[in-house]
């Protein structure tokens, strides 16, 4: 059994899905279910005797120290995170309070269990065998210039904004926690992640559903910060991989070599959705196009150096850009409900109704 948390959001709704169509092993998944936590993410799995779904927050570390006690997972993979750039820069408390100081009570309540448990003599699950992974951003490095080299493991930490200032404290604090205490962790530095179940407030989904509204498509300043852009799909097979067979201790990069102009993803979004799902008036969704003052601190370009975990693990991404882009634009088309609910904050209702008395 594992324990994932954070897993009613995107990329961690999208973890444990892929999960169980890899594995016959079940999973503990743990959410605050915030404003983009949703539980109807997690739907197809309503039922599920492999699936135990406990709402709560990482930094309990009461609850997440009952759940480990109870469960005896055999690893952590841990996706718990507040992470909108511009959130966080109109309300940075709640990214503080979240990403580090959750993260610290989530490693205190993760080393009692790990110290706990039997060494490496015998069965289940031991001090030798248990795994943390901790998935974090390649926006903890900063900015790099168009024609520097993309972000290696090495490259120093130079975050620019205050959601990627606590997510390079969290990093800290679980390299630390290896360091000192021994904790066995892994950890993953992701580029821009985009497909099923994102949150609209992020560029590729907001212009789906801004497009298919008839509102503008408001694009940062002169839309040329640059962005590595990787399927989810593909990001849940890499930490499947750094999972199984890490170093203990390492970071892993990984990235879907596709680095684009944001100007460039929304001119793609545009003409799939001429393609699927044509203007009434037959104009391009191009012109809904708009231009706004660009927001502070805007990090002009992000790229990732994936190579380590393809050279050590043999990870490489399955989707191109252009296969994983018309996936995700047809998965908006074809998910129309999915996006109301979200955007209305309908879904709120359906945990209650569905999941009364299971979600604690």
């Amino acid at each position: 059994m594992i324990l994932v948390t954070g897993s009613a959001g995107f990329i961690g709704a999208n973890f444990v899905l892929d999960w169980f169509a890899q594995h016959d092993e079940a999973v503990v998944s743990l959410d605050k279910l915030t404003y983009a936590g949703n539980l109807e993410n997690l739907a197809s799995l309503k039922g599920n005797p492999r699936h135990i779904f406990v709402q709560g927050d990482i930094g309990d570390a009461q609850l997440v120290g009952k759940l480990l006690a109870e469960h005896r997972p055999r690893a952590v993979v841990n996706f718990a995170a507040e992470s909108h750039v511009d959130r966080s820069i109109l309300g940075p408390g709640d990214f503080i309070q979240t990403n580090i100081v959750g993260t610290f009570h989530l490693l205190e309540a993760v080393r009692a269990y790990w110290q706990n448990l039997p060494p490496s003599a015998g069965g289940g699950v031991t001090r030798d065998s248990f795994r943390f992974l901790h998935v974090s951003t390649d926006e903890v490095y900063g900015s790099l210039a168009k024609d520097e080299p993309a972000f290696s493991e090495t490259h120093r930490y130079e975050p620019n904004s205050p959601y990627s200032a606590s997510k390079a404290a969290s990093d800290h604090l679980v390299r630390a926690y290896h360091h000192t205490y021994g904790l066995p962790v892994l950890t993953t530095n992701c580029s821009n992640n985009y497909g099923p179940y994102h949150f609209p407030e992020k560029l590729i989904p907001l212009m789906i559903v801004n497009a298919l509204a008839g509102k503008a498509l408001p694009v940062y300043g002169d839309g040329q910060q640059i962005r590595d852009w990787l399927y989810v799909r593909d990001h849940c097979s890499a930490i499947r991989r750094v999972l199984e067979k890490g170093r203990l201790g390492e970071v892993y990069n990984v990235g879907g070599w596709n680095e684009k102009a944001n100007l460039d993803i929304v001119h793609t979004v545009c003409a799939l959705l001429d393609e699927l799902r044509p203007r009434p008036d037959g104009k391009s969704y191009r012109e809904q196009i708009t231009f706004v003052t660009d927001r502070p601190g805007h990090d002009r370009r992000y790229a990732i150096d994936a190579r380590k975990i393809e050279r050590e693990l043999g990870w490489k991404p399955a989707e191109t850009f252009e296969t994983g882009i018309r996936k995700t634009v047809q998965w908006y088309l074809d998910n129309q409900a999915w996006v109301s609910n979200v955007q209305s904050g309908s879904y709120r209702l359906w945990v209650e109704k569905n999941y009364a008395g299971r979600a604690r």
